[in-house]
């Protein structure tokens, strides 16, 4: 064998082993995430797969349902805001298809009104007819997806941080997540991506919460952990992907938007720009107030403020048109 083909036999047998380690750590670290946030809910079949999701306070009472954004799980409600709100509300907090510990038949499922068509058929499933959807980021604009095309199952719409609108350039903390293949997805998810992200989670949480600090018990109490399985790679990837392809379609619909709602959005957003997301929504019925001195992540470290602004939101919602149906008694 000449020193050619030895030297490409050995670079070989060295991305074996490096891709061999990773899925041998990735096995690790999800398992261990597993342990650390295990499922808390219950989890309702709907069509192209199940969805995840705990329940607080009176059914009797107005629903919300609160909508996690890009790599999110549900967890990020119970931090800090579900409690807060039972004693008024009926809360839903819920993984988005293919997050958390909710399923997705397919990939194709990540487009916005595909997650939209999901989320419908799951208050259809619940008995829930009219609920105030709270949507964060990439929840919000799946809350919007659902006013747009389902708004006979939509109250109302307190979106935090929301978007709302294309963004072009992917930003730099989301490009490893920008994988258009769906086989190369989960190749990267089965071996090297879960590793890397183990080891980048701090400086990500850093730019993702700034100009705040993030909380020490994130990765625990607030479900991040979870993002360190090969699963959750797949959809955040598909999530990235099919929300940049359709949002452009979706913000053409805004002047078709028939519920209230409200805009609530740190100034200090660094991951989506206020003015391009919160107020341009003005003109479509839906204004925008600004927190100083606050970022992206407000659900976590603002619960105060967006407790105070989805009550406020939620007080000039659309009443509910009809008593619950027989399936509100699972709700």
């Amino acid at each position: 064998m000449s020193l050619g083909a030895w030297i490409t036999l050995a670079i070989l047998l060295v991305i074996l082993a490096v891709l061999a380690g990773g899925a041998w750590r990735t096995r690790v670290l999800a398992a261990r995430a597993e342990r650390l946030v295990p499922r808390i809910g219950q989890v309702q079949p709907v069509p192209g797969g199940m969805i995840h999701f705990v329940k607080v306070g009176d059914p009797e009472r107005q629903t919300l349902v609160l909508i996690h954004g890009l790599a999110g799980q549900l967890q990020q409600f119970t931090y800090a805001l579900t409690d807060r709100l039972s004693n008024e509300f009926h809360v839903i907090a819920l993984d988005r298809p293919g997050c958390g510990y909710s399923t997705r038949d397919g990939d194709d499922l990540a487009a916005l009104p595909r997650q939209a068509e999901m989320i419908a058929a799951f208050l259809e499933a619940r008995g829930i007819d009219r609920a105030v959807l709270v949507g964060h980021s990439l929840g919000g604009a799946v809350a919007l997806a659902t006013a747009l095309d389902h708004p006979e199952r939509v109250a109302g719409l307190a979106l935090l941080a929301p978007l709302t609108h294309p963004v072009g350039e992917v930003p730099d903390v989301f490009r490893p997540l920008a994988v258009r293949s769906a086989w190369l997805r989960r190749a990267l998810g089965h071996t090297i991506a879960i590793p890397v992200g183990e080891r980048t989670a701090e400086a990500v949480l850093t730019e993702v919460f700034a100009p705040e600090d993030w909380p020490d018990d994130f990765l625990v109490a607030a479900g991040g952990a979870l993002g360190l399985r090969p699963q959750a790679y797949v959809a955040a990837c598909a999530d990235l992907v099919a929300s940049g392809e359709s949002i452009a379609g979706q913000a053409a619909r805004y002047d078709e938007l028939s519920v209230p709602g409200a805009i609530l959005f740190g100034a200090g957003d660094t991951v989506l720009a206020p003015a391009a997301h919160g107020t341009t929504m003005a003109r479509h019925g839906l204004p925008t107030t600004l927190l100083p001195g606050r970022g992206h992540m407000i659900p976590l470290t603002a619960p105060e403020d967006c407790e105070a602004f989805i009550r406020s939101t939620a007080e000039h919602a659309e009443p509910r048109t009809s008593p619950p149906t027989h399936g509100a008694g699972k709700a």
